[in-house]
């Protein structure tokens, strides 16, 4: 298509205009659904759009009212089902909103999560969801004075300007434990995390609830994240340890899998707890017994939060959700 010398790999407004003999203004009219449309021409207009393959260019308008209907998602990997049954939520909640979400992660790289988080802002989305903990605080502020952020799933201090979603880990922990110790295991050791802020709070709360029952000399915590943790899992199996609380439903599940590769009766000889009953801890074998935080809820509700930012609200809101335990067959009582 070209008008005035002018090459256009689209078709425009002024396109459908030529081709249904009407005026471009009319066609904007009729694309919009105004009611001062005939339906006659109405239908002609649509029809040759539709020929044309002419679709309406929603992010300029949208600049041009000030809003772009864009929603930023930005999560640090795709390989934890905990992130993106918190972008479901997110997605379910944008909807409904009219809000089209825009997705991307950072392979656990903080340098690339923050050159995505800048492709956002340059992109003018309306508000940015964050569900990682590998943003520092200025970049997070830095962001905040030109859209609306949230951040889910991180338990550190609070973000000035931000608003803020997590479970209580320390609770999850709590539940975790109790739940191997009501089935008699006294020796429970902790499949941890690194230095990020819910694994951090989930060894505390372990620390806590062990000592708690009086068994903080039987306290054993391997690191997920070390290439040796295996090893180090066979050693604490050695010294007489039979259950573990996992920092997360990825690394119970990997522990399932090396426990039966070793040999190991499941439940009998190992009893295993996860967190955050993703689908995963439905698809395991045995089927995991694991805390559950809300997820689909936490995605929902930081659109909400970002709506509200939106209309108006200058205040801080920091949300920590209660989490559950989930029964399933991955704990074994112990005589």
């Amino acid at each position: 298509m070209s008008h005035n010398g002018r090459v256009s790999t689209r078709p425009t407004l002024l396109d459908v205009a030529a081709r249904a003999g009407v005026s471009k203004s009319l066609v904007s009219l009729a694309l919009r659904g105004d009611d001062g449309v005939g339906d006659a021409t109405r239908a002609r207009i649509l029809a040759v759009a539709d020929e044309l393959g002419y679709r309406s260019n929603t992010l300029a308008r949208s600049l041009k009212q000030g809003r772009t209907a864009l929603l930023g998602v930005l999560l640090t990997s795709l390989a934890n089902p905990y992130h993106t049954d918190v972008v479901a939520g997110v997605e379910d909640a944008a909807e409904a909103a009219g809000l089209t979400v825009l997705l991307s992660h950072g392979w656990r790289d903080p340098a690339r999560l923050a050159r995505r988080l800048d492709t956002m802002l340059d992109l003018h989305v309306d508000g940015v969801v964050v569900i990682s903990s590998w943003l520092d605080d200025a970049l997070l502020t830095r962001a905040a004075r030109r859209t609306p952020v949230v951040l889910v799933g991180r338990s550190s201090t609070p973000v000035p300007g931000i608003d803020s979603l997590n479970n209580d880990d320390a609770l999850g922990a709590e539940l975790a434990v109790a739940h191997l110790a009501e089935h008699g295991h006294t020796r429970i050791a902790h499949l941890a995390g690194g230095t990020r802020p819910a694994s951090i709070a989930r060894r505390a709360g372990y620390d806590a609830a062990m000592a708690r029952r009086g068994l903080g000399d039987l306290r054993r915590t391997v690191g997920h994240d070390a290439p040796d943790w295996r090893t180090a899992v066979d050693a604490a199996l050695a010294d007489g340890c039979t259950a573990v609380f996992a920092r997360n439903d990825v690394a119970a599940v990997d522990l399932l899998d090396h426990a039966l590769d070793s040999g190991l009766d499941l439940p009998a000889d190992l009893s295993v707890v996860g967190y955050d009953n993703t689908a995963l801890a439905e698809r395991s074998r045995p089927r995991l017994t694991s805390v559950d935080q809300p997820r689909l809820t936490m995605g929902r509700r930081a659109v909400d939060l970002l709506l509200e930012r939106l209309g108006g609200r200058t205040d801080d809101v920091h949300e920590v959700h209660r989490p559950a335990l989930v029964e399933r067959g991955s704990v074994a009582h112990r005589s």
